[in-house]
């Protein structure tokens, strides 16, 4: 199976409910679109979340999101090439991988690419209480021309996106939180993905994000529900 679902925020409960349920393996893979959140604390808690996980019959493969340091600004992360994309994964944990930002991953024949990261309107406040808050939230320029380098190679035609935030136009606006003023709200990652989405000839796309599931044409928002792969 390849299972998709939104944001864990660290809290894998459900996970756990769902290998019982459907008896998974190793083989059966869970993409997690973004805020997986088991490199939020970057200290003990995170390693007794990796230990758990790491016992769970089943591959996480995770989108970067915006709780979360990307692997490649943390030690002891190795490279591995799963699926014809590069991952980041860590010896002691084989079953929990990291997508990048630009790589294209095979599903039973068919192409995903990953464009994670998002802006992190809780920044001021995690800021103000001590909490973590990762400057690498957002794809950088790079990011950016690795992404559009691999579709410029690919003439523009994938079969899934697997991405943590959605193209400016696709944004449930009635999931917003009203406390939130949005005139704060950086949108730059969503407006580039929204210059990808006109360009892209593409089946489905995949996200998380906003905490809700919804289908807005073919692109679709998961929070703590389940979506097979077709």
């Amino acid at each position: 199976m390849i299972i998709l679902t939104g944001d864990t925020h660290g809290e894998f409960e459900r996970i756990e409910a769902f290998c019982e349920e459907y008896d998974t393996t190793p083989d059966d893979v869970m993409v997690i679109l973004g805020d997986a959140g088991v490199n939020y604390f970057l200290d003990e808690r995170d390693v007794e979340k990796k230990e758990q996980l790491a016992r769970l019959p089943i591959t996480l493969f995770c989108v970067h999101g915006n709780h979360e340091e990307r692997p490649e600004e943390l030690q002891g992360y190795e490279e591995l090439i799963w699926r014809g994309g590069v991952v980041l994964y860590e010896p002691d944990y084989p079953n929990i991988l990291f997508a990048q930002d630009g790589e294209v991953y095979n599903f039973g024949g068919k192409k995903a690419i990953v464009m994670g990261g998002a802006y992190s309107v809780d920044k001021y406040y995690r800021l103000a209480n001590g909490l973590p808050w990762f400057p690498s939230e957002q794809p950088d320029e790079a990011a950016k021309a690795r992404v559009e380098a691999a579709l410029e190679r690919l003439g523009w035609r994938v079969d899934y996106v697997f991405s943590h935030t959605v193209p400016a136009s696709y944004m449930p606006r009635h999931a917003f939180l009203p406390t939130i003023d949005q005139e704060t709200v950086d949108n730059s990652t969503e407006e580039w993905l929204d210059t990808i989405e006109r360009r892209l000839d593409y089946d489905a796309w995949y996200a998380g994000h906003f905490h809700v599931t919804e289908n807005v044409g073919r692109v679709c928002l998961l929070y703590e529900d389940y979506e097979e792969l077709e």
